[in-house]
């Protein structure tokens, strides 16, 4: 048990040595309320994968992220703003400078964001501290805009950019240059291909979902005999896209159920009420200064389930010297052990009390002895 290995390890190695009726549960209780192992061995796990409501229209509702650790370019541009709409998918992508602060980041996207399309009801970002600075959330709390931060109540939200950055990622790497600082210049390129390919969850285009149409192309420009497009007018136009727009939501939605089944087939639901004890998975984004190195404890706690927020985040009694919000995904938590075990050495067998007898021991009854000694006789 020094080692703290897992359940199966700990049992193949007592059976090298011990066997006792019922010893697989016996194990697995220790096991599990090993505090020492729930400290050193957290790690976030896997809820149900749920959803987000599918936006009504384009750009209602939008996703952040940024692409950092990218070669400086000619231009001193090193990271790229990705700003993605939940509902066409349509991306853009911004160049800008790692070290850029909530002011620059706000101008950026008012410069090419908001112009394009308007201030969204919603955002979903992680939790940059691009994004939580006092500047940000007041500027949005007076455009009305609600902030939503995804590693705190959904980690799924935040996936979209995540997919969004490896395709952008995948684009530049076969457009830049050999030496590597032109990528700002190709991402207008980038952009435009991402947004004029048809995306899995909407069978269309983005630009199609916003706007109806696909641009043209340099293949388009090509003189091929093709029927005149047709022109609608303004009423039979607006039916169209409203036709559009139902099928898009229709089509994410479609997506998004068969990809709830895939995704819980492996997974089990964790549900707490308030006064339950839970660890507290310490993410190393969100607790740099306790998780300096590998060393160091993994989770914390145990701490007190103060009430639900949400379909998978909880509120949790936390002591003032951590200054994090008090909310966390289900993922972090998990079950406190009540007769969780601390010391090792609390699992020695108890001393022998008077009267008890050794488990190697062998009892003999009166009539054994007397016919021991009656054996003795007749041999002399």
């Amino acid at each position: 048990m020094a080692g703290h290995f897992g359940l199966n390890k700990t049992i193949d190695i007592l059976k090298e040595h011990f066997y006792w009726p019922r010893m697989g549960g016996d194990v697995h209780r220790v096991v599990t309320a090993c505090l020492i192992c729930h400290k050193a061995k957290s790690q976030f796990h896997q809820g149900l994968y749920t959803p987000l409501p599918v936006p009504g229209q384009p750009w209602d509702d939008m996703s952040m992220d940024f692409v950092v650790a990218l070669p400086r370019t000619q231009r001193g541009k090193d990271a790229i703003m990705v700003v993605v709409d939940r509902f066409s998918k349509m991306a853009h992508f911004i160049p800008c400078h790692k070290t850029d602060d909530a002011t620059h980041i706000v101008e950026l996207y008012l410069r090419e964001v908001i112009r394009l399309h308007g201030v969204p009801k919603s955002i979903v970002s992680d939790r940059d501290s691009k994004f939580l600075s006092h500047f940000w959330r007041s500027l949005w709390r007076l455009l009305g805009t609600k902030l939503l931060y995804s590693t705190a109540h959904h980690p799924q939200t935040d996936g979209q950019t995540e997919v969004t950055n490896r395709t952008l990622t995948t684009l530049l790497r076969s457009m830049v240059s050999k030496n590597l600082k032109d990528w700002d210049l190709k991402l207008p390129h980038a952009e435009f291909a991402y947004n004029r390919s048809p995306t899995y969850a909407t069978k269309h285009s983005p630009f199609e979902c916003v706007y109806g149409i696909n641009p043209l192309t340099p293949l388009d420009l090509i003189p091929i005999l093709t029927e005149s497009s047709v022109s609608f007018e303004a009423e039979t136009r607006t039916r169209e896209m409203k036709k559009l727009h139902e099928q898009i939501r229709n089509q994410i939605e479609k997506t998004n159920e068969v990809y709830k089944a895939k995704a819980n087939k492996q997974r089990k639901s964790l549900e707490f009420k308030p006064g339950d004890l839970v660890w507290l998975h310490l993410r190393k984004e969100r607790f740099p200064s306790r998780r300096k190195n590998k060393l160091m404890a993994r989770s914390d706690g145990p701490f007190e389930i103060l009430e639900k927020v949400g379909n998978n985040a909880y509120k949790l009694q936390l002591p003032g010297d951590m200054a994090v919000s008090a909310t966390f995904n289900v993922g972090d938590l998990s079950p406190y052990v009540e007769d969780s075990i601390e010391d090792p050495s609390d699992l020695r067998p108890n001393p022998l009390e008077e009267g008890e007898l050794d488990a190697g021991a062998v009892e003999h009854s009166p009539q054994d002895h007397s016919g021991s000694s009656q054996d003795k006789k007749d041999q002399e």
